[in-house]
């Protein structure tokens, strides 16, 4: 059997698909930009439950790749960790981390330093249901009772009006349910969800939030005219046509 090649996307193509999933295309339409399958589309938005990840962006307290540039020629130029520490006008200690976690004085590069510290920055953080237990059980259990996030998230603010810590907000709850790296609430809990979906899907993919069925420009029935009222009396097209029918149903 042959063995298929792995398609890898590029940093634009990634945004790319997320700005078109976001707006409600399907991943078949997405795959057809691309000249792809739906099958390569499906393990990256599944990876986050169809819920965008947050672009990563560095800290303004790390260091910068000039930085670790400048450490590197101190160091080649055998001049001390303090007078590199001085010279970027950062704490010896930050310094001596940086050389020490990255290869020591001998063995330090900037270029690989810096892509290290950038792989290390990818932590994924704890959410409120990760850091309350008790909260999180609360929720397990609610959703087994077939309520809503959205239920669930109102009912804990009217039971614990001045307790933080025993409120969430529905979205982090959706969230835990489709992002299951988070380790939060079990996949099973999805479904008890009214949508039975395994994916999150943006506003426009369901319909929420547009006016599907409704008239266009429609005029409220509170806003008819005066002459509405005079309608049945002869002369009014729509009186003479009610007597026209009935004089058809007499004869």
């Amino acid at each position: 059997m042959k063995r298929r090649r792995r398609i890898y996307f590029t940093a634009d193509q990634k945004r790319e698909i997320w700005d078109r999933w976001q707006r409600g295309e399907s991943m078949s339409s997405i795959g057809r930009g691309f000249d792809r399958d739906s099958s390569s589309i499906y393990p990256l938005l599944s990876r986050t439950g169809g819920i965008r990840p947050p672009d990563r962006k560095r800290s303004r307290l790390s260091l910068t790749l000039v930085e670790r540039e400048e450490i590197s020629r101190g160091l080649e130029g055998r001049l001390s960790l303090r007078c590199i520490a001085r010279r970027l006008r950062r704490s010896a200690s930050t310094i001596s981390r940086e050389v020490k976690r990255n290869g020591g004085i001998d063995r330090y590069r900037a270029v690989q330093s810096d892509q290290a510290a950038w792989d290390r920055a990818c932590r994924p953080k704890l959410c409120k249901l990760a850091c309350y237990p008790a909260l999180s059980r609360t929720v397990s259990t609610k959703l087994q009772l077939n309520w809503s996030p959205e239920q669930i998230a109102g009912w804990l603010k009217r039971a614990h009006p001045q307790e933080e810590h025993n409120q969430v907000s529905h979205e982090t709850i959706y969230r835990s349910l489709f992002v299951q790296a988070r380790g939060v609430l079990k996949k099973e809990l999805v479904e008890h969800l009214r949508s039975k979906r395994t994916m999150r899907r943006s506003k426009p993919a369901t319909g929420k939030g547009h006016d599907r069925g409704q008239i266009k420009d429609m005029i409220s029935i509170s806003e008819r005219p005066a002459s509405v009222e005079d309608r049945a009396v002869p002369g009014h097209w729509e009186g003479d046509l009610l007597c026209w029918w009935n004089a058809i149903r007499v004869t």
